[in-house]
């Protein structure tokens, strides 16, 4: 059993939601899990609703940044036992080839940052996103890791991206 878990998010922009998951499961997940977050095409930004969406939560965001995917195909980068897309433009991307043969999942949350409306619209958006994520990361975190094989878990993750 291994003691400790990598996990990298992934989206286009790397500045919503792939930001988000990164912050709450390295919360929720501090002591069997080390989480990143990266984008295909990084806005370079967080957008300031995510940012308000963890704030409000409570979760740690001074270490944030939005960067590119390709940080974690390099040489010398953590090896990935597990990546999740977060967004269908990633989702379809042809993805670099992660060292460790990572298991993969498709976690698709709609788009926050696409929303348009009034501020309480786009608010929400966020939110809604927000809580998905945690529900998914939640779900994720109960499974027996250790105690599954690696089809059983491939079935269970993929299983938590459909609720």
């Amino acid at each position: 059993m291994k003691s400790r878990y990598n996990v990298l998010f992934l989206c286009t922009g790397n500045s919503a939601r792939s930001i988000m998951a990164e912050a709450i499961m390295n919360a929720k997940g501090r002591s069997n899990f080390t989480v990143y977050s990266a984008g295909s095409h990084p806005s370079g930004v967080i957008r300031p609703e995510a940012l308000r969406q963890l704030e409000r939560a409570r979760l740690p965001t001074e270490r944030l940044r939005s960067k590119n995917w390709d940080e974690f195909a390099k040489p010398g980068a953590p090896t990935m036992d597990f990546v999740f897309t977060v967004c269908d433009n990633a989702a379809k991307e042809i993805c670099p080839v992660w060292p460790g043969q990572p298991m993969t999942a498709h976690w698709g949350v709609a788009d926050p940052a696409a929303v348009a409306g009034t501020p309480e619209q786009i608010e929400k958006a966020f939110r809604d996103a927000f809580m998905t994520l945690e529900r998914r990361i939640s779900l994720f975190l109960c499974l027996p890791l250790a105690s599954l094989d690696k089809l059983a878990i491939k079935r269970e993750v993929d299983r938590i991206g459909r609720e």
